[in-house]
């Protein structure tokens, strides 16, 4: 079953973070080459929407969320069923305290 894959709001505020992030203390090649090595990953995905491993720190939203690893990053999704499509809400950096996940 092949879904589209949607990027929410917050999910490509991360990215942008990123992208700044790293264009600011590396170099814009590697900022931009990472943020499209991101993007690219999380169209993986389409085919296989459940391949992801499950996120057990969300395990108490009623959305059951799933990740891919990229590099230092999840690619937190999940996969509404409803609209049919696979949602991206959240790029995480696991050099963080694994508690922020649940900022979003």
């Amino acid at each position: 079953m092949e879904m589209k894959v949607f990027w929410t709001r917050y999910a490509e505020e991360k990215l942008k973070d990123i992208f700044i992030y790293y264009s600011d203390r590396v170099s814009l090649r590697i900022a931009q080459k990472l943020t499209k090595e991101i993007i690219d990953k999380s169209f993986e995905i389409q085919k296989h929407p459940f391949t992801g491993q499950k996120e057990i720190l969300l395990a108490g939203r009623v959305q059951d969320f799933r990740y891919l690893v990229y590099k230092n990053y999840k690619i937190i999704y999940w996969v509404n069923v409803n609209k049919k499509r696979i949602e991206i809400v959240n790029i995480f950096d696991c050099r963080q305290n694994p508690q922020k996940l649940n900022d979003f």
